[in-house]
Order: structure tokens, then sequence, then C-alpha cells
């Protein structure tokens, strides 16, 4: 029990200051024992005076009993004094010391049932001091926990979730020609070619996610004009765009700065967002592809005029899997995770990317910046 009580926080603490107050009291009194006396004797040989040594022995004999007397009580005085301080120290050290240890106790214990998993563990921040400013950073890294455990559950879920579409349809139809009930023949081979070529892209996408978010992409920086960037994704894509009867539309200075980035990469940024502009976008609509100098940045702008977006989804379109609109996405062919690709690529580059929508049926800008070379 005392050899705990001695490994403890708390009896650390109080064995610390005790140790200060034992060290306090030995220096009062050695400092008082050799200073006192000299100074009783000086004052006392100022107040008898010069005549003093002619009044004989007796009054010497009275100066002796008088410093005997004087230090008997100097000693019993700092004996009580020391008992009534100690008393009072270690009724504070054990008031300080709790008070220290107790927040400490509480991270303690939430950290352990955190360990265990209960990631909605919190402490109070009462104290306004750097305990309190402890507790304050445990209760946000308990957040980021908490948000991290949601989105790895989500993720198993939403991986099993487009994994069993396709493999369900592949299934179906394989029984069907194996029970055949369903003829083969070039429709029903471009069918299951075009769903097993969905699930090749989803595992494909899913690795490029993994490396993206732990920041390994290999990345091939060179200087690239914004133009020619820009120039490459619409030469990619146009083809989608004329064939659902959606005009893009390309309005890049051609004197903008230089970035330094891997060019692939950032067309597929590009290609990315194009590929969402032309599925919410209606024949007959409009994509703009625009590029500006801002600062020490060049900002790339995909602008449509589709669908729009809520404004409580805004904040939201970049996490992995995350569809406005669940049922029509699917239909539409995303797979909820280009635009998780596309932030990781950004931020690899240091740069950001954002998204803004005046509200449903008024379009969409989902833009990105990067710093220039």
């Amino acid at each position: 029990m005392e050899a705990r009580i001695r490994g403890s926080l708390r009896g650390k603490l109080f064995l610390a200051h005790l140790l200060v107050i034992a060290v306090g009291m030995v220096t009062l009194f050695v400092a008082t024992l050799s200073i006192a006396p000299t100074l009783f004797d000086r004052l006392m040989g100022g107040m008898m005076g010069p005549g003093a040594s002619s009044a004989g022995g007796m009054m010497t004999g009275m100066a002796e009993t008088t410093t005997q007397a004087f230090r008997s009580a100097m000693l019993q005085a700092l004996l009580l004094s020391a008992g009534a301080a100690t008393l009072a120290a270690v009724i504070v050290s054990l008031f300080v010391s709790t008070r220290i240890v107790t927040p400490i106790q509480r991270l303690l214990a939430a950290s352990g049932r955190i360990a265990s998993g209960h990631y909605a563990e919190r402490v109070p921040t009462t104290d306004p001091d750097e305990l309190g400013a402890l507790a304050a950073q445990f209760n946000t890294m308990a957040t980021a926990l908490e948000a991290a455990e949601r989105r790895r559950v989500a993720l198993i879920g939403d991986v099993a979730h487009e994994l069993r579409t396709p493999l369900a349809t592949i299934e179906g139809y394989t029984e069907g020609l194996l029970d055949g009930v369903v003829a083969p023949g070039a429709e029903t081979w471009a069918l299951l070619h075009d769903e097993a070529g969905r699930l090749r892209r989803l595992v494909q996408e899913l690795q490029e996610l993994s490396r993206a978010e732990a920041r390994q992409l290999p990345l091939q920086l060179r200087r690239c004009s914004p133009v020619e960037l820009v120039e490459q994704a619409v030469r990619r894509i146009g083809a989608q765009f004329a064939e659902k009867g959606v005009t893009l539309t390309p309005d890049v200075p051609t004197d903008l700065p230089a970035v330094q980035v891997d060019a692939d990469r950032i067309i597929q940024v590009l290609i990315n967002l194009l590929g969402n502009a032309l599925r919410s976008t209606p024949p007959g609509g409009t994509v703009q592809v625009r590029a500006k100098q801002q600062q020490d940045t060049v900002t790339f702008h995909v602008a449509d005029s589709g669908i729009g977006i809520a404004p409580e989804h805004l904040p939201h379109l970049f996490e992995r899997f995350y569809r406005v609109d669940k049922a029509r996405s699917r239909a539409l062919g995303g797979s909820g995770i280009g635009l998780t690709i596309s932030r990781a690529i950004v931020e690899a580059h240091d740069g950001q990317i954002w998204a803004a929508s005046a509200g449903p049926g008024q379009g969409a800008t989902f833009s990105f910046s990067l710093p220039m070379a």
C-alpha cells in the first residue's frame, strides 16, 4: 500500500511538498538559532549601556539568565510554530495535489475507455489552465477518433454495398446461363463485361484512394501551363459532352503563370470534376472551365448549369461515398469517391479544393487552387 502511494502522482507530489517543508523548517531553525542569540546579546548590551560592567556580577548573571530564558522561549516557539506550519502545509499540499491529480485521473480513465472502443468518451474542461487545455485537446482527439471510426464503419458498409450490386448482377446472369433461362448472346456478354469492368474500376479507385489519403501518390512534378492542363482534359472528355448535348466551354487566359504539378494527376482532377458536372447537367446545359491567378496561386473553376446542390450537402461532398441523391447518383454511374481522390491529389500538391452552389436547380461550381511554380 505504501509503495503504491509513493508510486502514484499524488504521493509523489505530496512527498515533494513534504520535502520542501522539511528543508524550509531546517533552514529556519539553523538561521534563527545562529543569528537570534547574537542579535539578542547586541540589543541587551545596548539597553544596559556602558555602565553595566561596573555594576558587578549581579548584572552579568541577570543577563545570562535572560539570554537562556530567551533561547528556551525561542526554541519552544519555533517548535510550536513549525508544528502548526507543517500541519497547515500538509492540508494545503493534500488539497493542491488532489486538484492536480484528479483531472489527470479523469484523463487516464477516459483514455482507457477510448482504448476499449468507447469513442464517445469526453472529459470536463472547467479549469482555464494547462490541465484544462490538455483536457480540451483530449476531447478534440476523441472527437477525431470517433469521426474516423464512423468513417471506417461507413466505408466498410459502402464498399460492401458498391460491390454487392455488380456481383448480384453477374451472379444472377451466370445462374440464368447455367439454368438455360438466359440465352447466351452478345448483349448478355456485354452486360457481364460492363459489370466486371465496374468492379475493376471500383477496386482501382479504392486502391488509389488508399494511396492518396496516405499521401503515398507518386508525383512527377514539372512546370505546366494551366492552358495545357485544361486543353488536355477537355480533349479527353469532350466527346462525352457532345454525345449528351451539353456545351463545354474552356476559358483560360494564355498569360497565366505556370504551376509546378504532376500533369497527369491534375488532369485526372479536372476530368473528375468535368465528369461530375456532365452527370448533373441535363442536355442543352452548359459547363465552363475557367482559370485565373489569385495572389500566388492559380485557381481553376468548373461551373455547370445543372441540378445544383443544397447548402447542407456542401461540407460533405468530398467525403468517401457521399452522395447528394444516392439513387440518382447510382443511376448516373458515380462511385462516390472521385471527389475524395481529387481532394487528396490537390492537397498532395499543397493546394485546396472546394465547392459552391446557390442551391438546387441553380448549378454548382467546383474549384481548386494550386501554388504557382
